[in-house]
């Protein structure tokens, strides 16, 4: 196996560990000093804030868990190319609360280390996400206007 294959494949092991809970399994594809940022709006979601270490990330994912019951994606891209991996994800979360299904596409970014992920890097469509979390429209809190007009 090349490198490019091996390191694409610890990625998928982390996250097919991490959908179906086993957080641990997940941190362990990772360095002890893994960095984790995630672009979406800290004030709505703000567990989503940076994390240094596999405690904070370790947070971060108990967190998410304790709102969603199931986590399912799929890999619709994943490229490998030397350290770093590229993925593009449709993700599916299921609201623990009421059974909503949370759906968005990610684009994450990974970069390894001596065989494990150092860096973690997402973009997400915040709007999008922001939207379904709080499951209504924020279009018209954004421009000033009262819902319904």
């Amino acid at each position: 196996m090349t490198v490019e294959s091996l390191i694409r494949q610890r990625v998928l092991h982390l996250l097919d560990a991490f959908a179906r809970g086993d957080l641990e399994a997940a941190l362990s594809c990772c360095t002890d000093d893994v960095d984790f940022l995630t672009h979406a709006p800290i004030d709505v979601l703000p567990h989503m804030g940076p994390r240094h270490g596999k405690t904070e990330l370790r947070e971060l994912w108990q967190t998410v868990w304790s709102r969603y019951s199931e986590i399912r994606y799929k890999a619709a891209h994943v490229v490998a190319d030397g350290n770093d991996v590229a993925t593009y994800l449709h993700t599916y979360f299921t609201k623990r609360d009421n059974g909503r299904i949370v759906q968005f596409d990610m684009a994450v970014f990974y970069t390894f280390r001596n065989g494990q992920i150092a860096q973690i890097r997402e973009i997400i469509d915040s709007y999008d996400l922001v939207q379904q979390v709080l499951e209504r429209e924020i279009g018209p809190l954004i421009v000033g206007k009262p819902e319904g007009e």
